[in-house]
């Protein structure tokens, strides 16, 4: 078996010999505790866009502004109460198609370009 040998570096105050070295281990000041619940249900609870989304959002120059992802969110809740599975979610002038059970949007289109949707089951003005 090889030996690994351990490094030791001493603490060395930066600025003088005054400074106080903290006791225990050093916590990173944060935002208040969450569990893992919380955390979870806030990540499953957001719109996610997916790869082709983001590259169609960008080729288009649409921008997505919170208030518009704050309503997207919303319009995606409604419709999965109703059972949706595929909708197209009309945010200003902004189609998007969401995955609803995934809470994935797969596309966005502008609404002056003229487009065909198929294979949707809902329409959700938001």
């Amino acid at each position: 078996m090889a030996e690994i040998n351990k490094i030791s570096v001493p603490f060395v105050p930066i600025g003088g010999t005054n400074v106080q070295r903290p006791a225990g281990p050093v916590v990173p000041q944060t935002t208040p505790f969450q569990s893992f619940d919380q955390v979870l249900s806030a990540e499953l609870s957001e719109v996610k866009f997916s790869a082709h989304a983001l590259q169609r959002l960008e080729s288009r120059n649409l921008s997505v502004s919170p208030d518009v992802l704050q309503r997207l969110n919303k319009a995606v809740e409604l419709a999965q109460q109703k059972g949706a599975r595929e909708s197209l979610v009309m945010v200003n002038s902004i189609a998007f198609i969401v995955n609803i059970p995934n809470k994935t949007v797969v596309t966005a289109v502008p609404q002056d370009a003229n487009q065909v949707f198929t294979n949707i089951d809902s329409a959700v003005f938001a």
